[in-house]
């Protein structure tokens, strides 16, 4: 794998209908912001060939909502997402190192930022600022592969910085 993107789902409802979590689904915000992110990461050249998707209802819709933007990748629900800590994480992205050039991780906080924190320990520079800050909805953290395996941040990208994250 050359490339990962570690992106969290949009913004979702604060309860769901049901009352669990795992039920939540994406705001208006959250399913205009999941477009945009796709939009921009395809625009960019960030065309993930497979994505993994937490089996929450707030990850499917993120990733609906981004697939026209990566009519090629393939997808994979992996109930082992949903609230994973950034130890499984880190074992997905290993295990599929040779699945992918780029794989993309649709998951949660806080498992995902801390792994986003993880791999860009060794970067620099404003995305590195802003990711140990803060991995708000909708955001997507992009790494390089590094020639000794370990991972380099590339972008750090936001709806809010990129014109979304407005109710």
């Amino acid at each position: 794998m050359q490339r990962l993107i570690l992106l969290r789902h949009g913004k979702t409802e604060s309860i769901s209908s049901s009352g669990g979590d795992h039920d939540r689904v994406l705001t208006d915000r959250g399913h205009r912001d999941a477009a945009l992110m796709g939009r921009l990461l395809a625009e960019a050249g960030l065309s993930p060939d497979l994505v993994l998707v937490s089996d929450a209802k707030r990850t499917q819709e993120t990733w609906e909502d981004m697939s026209p933007a990566f009519p090629q990748a393939e997808v994979d629900i992996d109930r082992t997402l949903y609230l994973a800590s950034a130890e499984r994480l880190s074992h997905l992205v290993d295990a599929n190192r040779d699945a992918a050039a780029c794989l993309m991780i649709i998951g949660h906080n806080p498992g995902l930022h801390e792994l986003a924190a993880i791999f860009a320990g060794r970067s620099h520079g404003p995305a590195f600022e802003l990711l140990m800050q803060t991995f708000p909805t909708g955001a997507a953290a992009v790494f390089s592969s590094d020639a000794d395996g370990g991972w380099t941040l590339e972008h750090m990208l936001t709806p809010k910085d990129n014109g979304g994250g407005v109710f």
